[in-house]
């Protein structure tokens, strides 16, 4: 049996269907704070279960029997540490035979302020005994969408970012990739994953403008007015500062990756910037 934490989220979804080409569906596990958001995948025949991170008794019950879980790492930036340790535990109680968990590009050496609560739950995966997988993600494409419209909109990118490489992939990819490893034979202990190429964000707008047919460039600004731009579009807390540090990261060349590891594990090349540009503007 195979359960996915945070079914109903963007990229557990993808997980799910994967899944379900490749596995029965009665051996997937979908479990979800809110069970009625995934009513779909119950209709396909999937366990729905309730999971909740702040809730160590439904994590119990979401867990029971399974041999392998999927931990999306949650999106309450400050609060995902002990959240995640509880699932962590939960699997443990269950016996769980593999536990895998969505991380992020070279946790342990990454500037990135995102990076600190993915390093303290992978200390937690090592220390609680299981077998484990990490799964390191670098930058989703779907990141970039509202820049990458408003490059076609307005003419215009703002960023922090310099010249850095991004080695981004789209969701759907990393999807793809937690497949391969919940039903490989023998997975790794960690994966650094990331898109087959990479691009700068001056790369990134010309080719928004020349989708979009008009004329765009990329501005580059200092970290703190990048922040206060997000924050002024309405970006919530924290993400305007943690976004911009992102981008600053990306100048040091934190969102890079050249290995390839992404393409050999799904056994494709990620998508491509123009595709990615291309969905983006038809979003």
């Amino acid at each position: 049996m195979i359960v996915v934490t945070g079914a109903s989220g963007a990229l557990g979804q993808l997980v799910v269907q994967g899944l379900l080409e490749k596995v029965p569906a009665a051996q997937i596990v979908a479990a979800v704070r809110d069970p009625g958001k995934v009513a779909h995948l119950a209709a396909r025949g999937v366990q729905v279960r309730r999971a909740d991170y702040t809730d160590p008794a439904s994590l119990d019950s979401a867990l029971a029997g399974a041999d392998r879980v999927l931990l999306v790492s949650g999106n309450e930036v400050g609060k995902r540490v002990p959240q995640h340790r509880a699932v962590v535990d939960a699997a443990k109680r269950a016996g769980v035979k593999l536990l895998a968990y969505t991380s992020i590009l070279r946790a342990d050496t990454s500037t990135l302020r995102l990076a600190e609560e993915h390093v303290a739950t992978e200390a937690a995966i090592r220390n609680s005994g299981l077998a484990y997988s990490l799964l390191r993600n670098g930058w989703y494409f779907e990141n970039f969408g509202g820049r990458i419209q408003g490059a076609a909109q307005r003419g215009e990118m703002v960023g922090s970012a310099g010249d850095g490489r991004i080695s981004a992939a789209a969701r759907a990819d990393y999807a793809a990739a937690a497949v391969a490893v919940l039903t490989a034979e023998a997975p790794q202990q960690v994966y650094e994953l990331a898109g087959s190429t990479s691009f700068t964000l001056a790369e990134l707008t010309a080719e928004a403008a020349r989708q979009a047919g008009k004329a765009a460039a990329y501005r580059e600004l200092p970290q703190a007015d990048f922040a206060a731009v997000l924050a002024g579009v309405g970006v919530p807390a924290p993400w305007p500062e943690l976004l911009a540090d992102s981008d600053a990261g990306s100048a040091r060349g934190d969102l890079f990756d050249d290995g390839k590891a992404l393409e050999k594990l799904i056994g494709r090349p990620t998508r491509s910037l123009s595709q990615a540009v291309e969905a983006a503007l038809n979003a």
